[in-house]
């Protein structure tokens, strides 16, 4: 019988492996090398604004149409002429697309853009020339001109009539954008509105800081044929990768931290290195290691806000390496 000697192990594999785990044990954190912090090296990404072009308050002044208080007339109005004993003279009048409505005796008449009483006056002003002491109103019995078109993630998109000129939070509650569908997380994705006046004039209104009462000035007063948009809130993602229960792209909300992207996420996995997980910034170019250990302390240093497209890694322990590495 041939005798079974023991096969010796091979050294310099050996230790090779021996130093390569040293390393892992040693380094931990080190498995993605965090690049310097342009916003300060002992800054914790302490309420960090998103940073998006939109419009100041300043920038929305010009853009803002002043109050009156008195309703003016468009086209499709349906107006009711009424002239105290000359029945012949009065009726119901539908402003037509040229602005005009036409009267008995003196013919068409333009009356867009005038207040009620400006109406009033130019119609007795024609009708000087053919009667004397007429006493008359204009009353309008329909308001048609004076809407608005509210589109995208809102439940009711469409024309949206007024009385009066409303502001940017009257036209998206009426059209239903408080909230609409999904989770309280999803619901919550209200943050940015675009207002496009015109051909060529465009403003983007920060929601999320008009809802929480941080900037009233921002509630902008509409014209009529304003377009409202609200972009879809799958536009706004953070991504978290790397030893988390649920990895991939999740949608950004107001004010999400970095424990609600993790929850999110379904938390860390039980090989996670959760003293130095990665939070990255492509748009800044910033990585940073956040220790999760230290944000669940009862006195935590700061609450992690996040911004769009930010990316949140969570590596491998070291001693999850070695013990993959033992078991291949």
């Amino acid at each position: 019988m041939r005798r079974m000697c023991p096969r010796l192990p091979e050294w310099p594999q050996a230790i090779a492996c021996i130093s390569l785990l040293s390393a892992f044990f040693l380094t931990g954190c080190a498995l993605i090398s965090a690049r310097p912090n342009p916003l300060g090296s002992d800054e914790v990404f302490h309420r960090m604004e998103k940073k998006r072009a939109f419009t100041s308050a300043d920038q929305l002044t010009p853009f803002e149409l002043p109050d009156d208080g008195d309703y003016r007339l468009g086209e499709g109005d349906l107006v009711v002429i009424e002239i105290w004993d000359r029945p012949e003279l009065s009726g119901r009048h539908i402003i037509g697309p040229d602005g005009q409505v036409t009267l008995p005796v003196v013919g068409p008449i333009r009356l867009t853009d005038m207040t009620r009483e400006e109406a009033a006056q130019t119609v007795a002003a024609a009708l000087a020339r053919y009667y004397t002491v007429l006493v008359m109103t204009v009353r309008v019995e329909q308001y048609v001109s004076n809407r608005v078109l509210v589109l995208g993630q809102v439940s009711i998109p469409g024309i949206i009539p007024f009385d009066t000129p409303p502001t940017v939070l009257e036209a998206i509650t009426l059209a239903g954008a408080f909230p609409v569908g999904g989770t309280a997380a999803e619901k919550a994705a209200l943050g940015r509105c675009a207002v496009f006046r015109g051909r060529d004039c465009i403003v983007w209104v920060e929601l999320t800081t008009l809802l929480t009462g941080q900037n009233p000035g921002l509630n902008l007063r509409l014209r009529r044929n304003d377009i409202v948009y609200i972009p879809d809130a799958d536009h706004q993602l953070v991504y978290v990768l790397g030893e988390v229960q649920k990895p991939g792209a999740f949608r950004l909300t107001p004010d999400m931290s970095f424990m609600d992207a993790c929850a999110s996420a379904g938390g860390l996995t039980k090989d996670a290195a959760s003293s130095c997980i990665h939070l990255i910034r492509p748009s800044q170019g910033v990585n940073r290691a956040v220790s999760l250990d230290a944000l669940l302390k009862p006195d935590p240093p700061g609450t992690i806000a996040l911004a769009e497209r930010d990316i949140l890694y969570a590596p491998k322990r070291g001693l999850a390496e070695a013990g993959y590495m033992l078991e291949n």
